[in-house]
């Protein structure tokens, strides 16, 4: 059994920050890429930002500048540092981990989801 668990959401004032974690237990060989992806009210869920097994990141054209992802391989976590929020960042936000469990066998993994709240 594989686990992802987000926590760190919350409500935030426009232009504050968040910081957003994510962890990755059970039954893992290895993992490679992870992501945080959003889902706003009415719409579909989208990428945020991905980070590879060897650092290199990618970003979604609407945080590039403002929210930064890291990981630390070792621990199975991955980090979503947000700041200058807007409110069109509302939404809830999954972690993504692609995961291999044994040889062969690799699939994608959801956490539940952490609310973010824009507003003031």
């Amino acid at each position: 059994q594989v686990q992802v668990v987000e926590s760190g959401g919350g409500l935030v004032q426009p232009g504050g920050s968040l910081r957003l974690s994510c962890a990755a237990s059970g039954s893992i060989s290895r993992v490679y890429a992870m992501g945080w992806y959003r889902q706003a009210p009415g719409k579909q869920r989208e990428l945020v930002a991905a980070i590879t097994s060897g650092g290199s990141t990618n970003y979604a054209d609407s945080v590039k500048g403002r929210f930064i992802i890291s990981r630390d391989s070792a621990k199975n976590t991955v980090i979503l540092e947000m700041r200058s929020l807007k409110p069109e960042d509302t939404a809830v936000y999954y972690c993504n981990g692609r995961i291999r469990i044994t040889i062969g066998l690799e699939s994608d993994y959801w956490g539940q989801g952490t609310q973010v709240t824009v507003s003031s």
